[in-house]
């Protein structure tokens, strides 16, 4: 009854390499298409992720359906992906091979078009991302930054900031002067 749960379908050795060939392959593609894909900026982004994993499971688990084997690719996934992480942190360069590099979409306020196009955004998803962000609209971005991950970094002009606690604080601060200033006594 329990004997499928704990027999492997496949050799332990098939496995561990099924798994690192798969991670190999994605980590592949995604420095190739990764930054536009990670941004999700879209439904159809979080479609492409979702199939993904369905099509990369078959790829590892092949024949094998086991509670041993599905734990054994895990691990495999999990030592693999700390090993590299570390050996890839320990320096900028290796950094910038397996990650890449941030992309600027807006610089000094005026949209990088070309920027857009290789990385496949379309303005709407950029004009999106901006406002989530606290921008209203273009012309209130200094500049915008896809970074590796995915995420879109924005930098407003000074006078389109939103005010921090720090800013009402010292607003207060001086009001509170100002007013005892004009008291009498």
């Amino acid at each position: 009854m329990f004997h499928h749960l704990f027999t492997m379908g496949i050799p332990v050795a098939e496995k561990i390499l099924r798994t690192v060939a798969v991670y190999g392959g994605m980590a592949l593609l995604l420095r190739v298409f990764g930054k536009r894909e990670l941004a999700q900026l879209n439904s159809f982004d979080l479609v492409v992720m979702l199939l993904l994993s369905n099509v990369l499971q078959n790829a590892v688990i092949g024949s094998d359906n086991s509670l041993v084997g599905g734990l054994l690719g895990a691990f495999v996934l999990i030592a693999l992906n700390t090993a590299v992480v570390r050996l890839v942190g320990r320096n900028a360069a290796s950094i910038a091979v397996f990650e890449g590099r941030p992309t600027a979409l807006i610089r000094a306020g005026r949209v990088d078009e070309r920027a857009l196009r290789r990385l496949g955004l379309r303005r709407p998803d950029l004009e999106e991302a901006l406002h989530r962000q606290g921008a209203d609209a273009l012309d209130q971005v200094a500049d915008a930054t896809m970074e590796p991950g995915g995420t879109i970094v924005v930098r407003q002009n000074d006078e389109d900031k939103g005010a921090t606690k720090g800013d009402l604080a010292a607003l207060e601060t001086r009001l509170l002067a100002a007013v005892r200033a004009q008291q009498p006594g």
